[in-house]
């Protein structure tokens, strides 16, 4: 019996590789995706997508999308409250399992953990434990398309913001950098690959700095 999955979609590379493992698992049925939107901005938290390009994701993959309002500033109460009501109606809609693109956090993964004991929602976690030059070149090599979205000032320069992510970006990263940009140096738009009926034109708008990170539009054409 195939289990009903909601992806945690944060519409960057990361996302769309587990959703690519996803839909070849055949023990799977993958009912749709759910993404954390900041309700001030109208933008996917933290990789600041547009809407516009989250909707063209979803058509682009083929599945519905749910969006999790978030305000702007948002407790740690407020973040858990949210997120509990939305795990507990999907359980009340036959989800069994909730799917998360993290790579290595061990952090990242026992809170995720945490927040669902006793909710009966299963957690996967497609990406887990693969060395990240090695995920980085499975990506590249499946022709898995992204632009830098977002990167944290502290980490990594300003001039990465709006480029695509590629093999000879990667080359010029900081020293110490996760290739996939796991502890937060960059975050990035999916824009084309294997697990996408068809690719996104986009263009990078305005880039711009705020609160310690540099920002670039990525819009969809």
């Amino acid at each position: 019996m195939k289990k009903k999955t909601l992806l945690s979609w944060s519409s960057g590379k990361d996302s769309a590789w587990a959703l690519h493992l996803l839909q070849q698992d055949p023990t799977i049925d993958l009912a749709g995706l759910f993404t954390a939107v900041n309700q001030k901005d109208n933008r996917v938290s933290m990789h600041a997508t547009r809407l516009e390009m989250l909707q063209h994701q979803a058509e682009a993959v083929g599945l519905p999308v749910q969006m999790i309002n978030l305000p702007d500033p948002c407790t740690n109460e407020q973040y858990e409250y949210i997120m509990g009501q939305f795990i507990m109606a999907s359980a009340a809609k036959g989800v069994e399992v909730m799917a998360f693109g993290d790579l290595y956090l061990k952090d990242v993964r026992k809170y995720r953990e945490d927040r669902m004991k006793g909710t009966g929602v299963e957690m996967s976690f497609p990406l887990w434990g693969i060395p990240t030059r090695q995920l980085a070149e499975h990506m590249l090599s499946a022709g898995l398309e992204a632009y830098i979205s977002s990167v944290d000032l502290k980490k990594v320069p300003a001039h990465f913001a709006g480029q695509k992510w590629s093999r000879e970006l990667i080359a010029e990263f900081p020293q110490g950098s996760d290739a996939c940009g796991e502890n937060g140096e960059i975050h990035t738009v999916a824009v084309g690959g294997p697990m996408f009926q068809k690719p996104i034109p986009v263009s990078v708008g305005e880039v711009f700095e705020q609160n310690g990170f540099a920002y670039a539009d990525i819009i969809p054409c």
